[in-house]
C-alpha cells in the first residue's frame, strides 16, 4: 500500500508542478477513496495548508500517512507496532524535470462532484522526447480542493490509470495533533533494534527529537520475545 500511496503523491507533484497548481489556503476533512488497476482503498484525508494526514485501508490493511509539505517529511505509521518511518518528500516524488513535457489544460466546465460545485479540466502532458504521456480530469473547489481526479499514465506499452474522488467535505479547523507522530512511536527509520540489544534486555531510546525513540538502552526488565513479535507485526 505504501508504493501505492507514494505512486498517487508522484503523480499529484508531477501534475501539480507542471500546472502551478496552487494549493487549497483552507483547511478541510473528508472521506477518499482511491482506486487503481489492483486496488480499492478508503479512508479519510484531513488538510492544512502545508500539512496533510490520509488514513488509508483496504481490506484488513490500514496505514496512515502524514504529509508534512512545511517540513518536506512523510511519516507513515504503524500503530499495532508503536512505530513509524520518516522518509523525505523528495524522496517520495518523481524527479522528472517538468520543462520536459508539453503540457495542454483545458477548462471543461462547471460540474457537481458529490454535492460540491468544482471546477473539472482536462490535462495532457506529453513527455517530448518519448511521446510517454499523463493525462486525464481534474476537478476543484473554488478553494483549490481536488474533490475528483481520473488519471492515465502510457509509457511504451505500459498503462495505468488511478483514481480519487473526496465525500462528505468538510471545510474547518483541524486539530494540530493530527498532524503530529504521537510522542511514544519509535522511529523506524533509525533501523531496526539489533536481535541481541533486545535479548539482552535493551529498549529503544529517545532519538534526536523529545518523546522519539530509535536506539537501545539498559533497562531493568527483560524484553520477552511476545515484545519481539508485537515490534515486527
Amino acid at each position: 500500500m505504501h508504493i501505492i500511496l507514494t505512486c498517487f503523491f508522484s503523480i499529484i507533484g508531477l501534475a501539480g508542478s507542471a500546472l502551478a497548481w496552487e494549493a487549497p489556503k483552507v483547511e478541510y476533512s473528508a472521506d477518499t477513496q482511491m482506486e487503481t488497476a489492483d486496488v480499492v482503498m478508503e479512508g479519510q484525508v484531513f488538510y492544512a495548508p502545508g500539512k496533510e494526514r490520509r488514513e488509508m485501508k483496504t481490506g484488513a490493511d490500514a496505514m496512515t500517512m502524514i504529509i508534512r509539505h512545511d517540513k518536506k517529511l512523510i511519516w507513515t505509521l504503524m500503530p499495532e507496532a508503536n512505530a513509524y518511518m520518516e522518509m523525505s518528500v523528495d524522496q517520495s516524488q518523481d524527479k522528472t524535470d517538468f520543462s520536459d513535457y508539453q503540457v495542454e489544460q483545458t477548462t471543461v466546465g462547471q460540474e457537481d462532484v458529490n454535492g460540491i460545485k468544482t471546477t473539472k479540466s482536462k490535462v495532457i502532458m506529453t513527455k517530448k522526447n518519448d511521446n510517454s504521456k499523463l493525462g486525464g480530469f481534474w476537478w476543484t473547489t473554488k478553494e483549490g480542493i481536488p474533490m475528483k481526479m481520473d488519471m492515465i499514465s502510457v509509457e511504451g506499452e505500459s498503462k495505468e490509470r488511478i483514481k480519487m474522488e473526496l465525500t462528505n467535505l468538510k471545510i474547518g479547523k483541524q486539530d494540530p495533533k493530527l498532524f503530529e507522530v504521537p510522542a511514544d512511536y519509535m522511529n523506524m527509520s533509525m533501523g531496526m533494534p539489533n536481535l541481541k540489544d533486545l535479548m539482552q534486555g535493551r529498549e529503544p531510546v529517545e532519538d534526536s527529537r523529545p518523546g522519539r525513540k530509535s536506539a537501545a538502552e539498559p533497562k531493568e526488565e527483560g524484553f520477552g520475545l511476545k515484545n519481539l513479535f508485537d515490534l515486527m507485526k
